[in-house]
């Protein structure tokens, strides 16, 4: 399996700046404390981290779908990551999935016992095991 790789460059201190950039030239983004904890233009990690899950969770479930027999014609999935003050620093405490899917003929219950287990199974999940996972996920019609 290949390894994925992405570069940070921080200048300066707490009001310092940086930028960072992923996928071979794919994104490259602005970071800094104002795009981390306020309001501020840019990105940040939480944000990199829930594209990250939001991105592994989708391909999990769809794919576990499909070995299932109910190929969906969507996943879409948003992760809301909550990064706040912890023991003098700072801790990712929560990673809450929002999945919206639409699958034919597929049974609620049956939708809800998959991705459950996508959820557990996919890599970036099993990465954050020190982190509160929830998950809310629907059928579309």
């Amino acid at each position: 399996m290949p390894t994925r790789k992405a570069h940070a460059r921080w200048e300066g201190a707490k009001q310092g700046r940086g930028r960072m950039d992923f996928g071979r030239g794919a994104f490259e983004g602005a970071y800094s404390f104002g795009s981390r904890f306020e309001e501020a233009p840019g990105t940040n990690p939480e944000e990199l981290l829930a594209a990250a899950h939001a991105g592994c969770f989708s391909m999990a479930l769809a794919l576990a779908l499909g070995q299932a027999g109910h190929d969906p014609e969507y996943v879409d999935v948003t992760a809301h990551v909550t990064v706040g003050p912890h023991d003098g620093g700072f801790r990712i405490s929560k990673s809450h999935l929002v999945c919206e899917a639409h699958v034919p003929s597929l049974d609620p219950g049956e939708f809800q016992r998959i991705a459950d287990e996508a959820k557990a199974n996919c890599p970036v999940s099993k990465a954050l095991a020190g982190v509160d996972i929830t998950l809310e996920a629907r059928l579309t019609s």
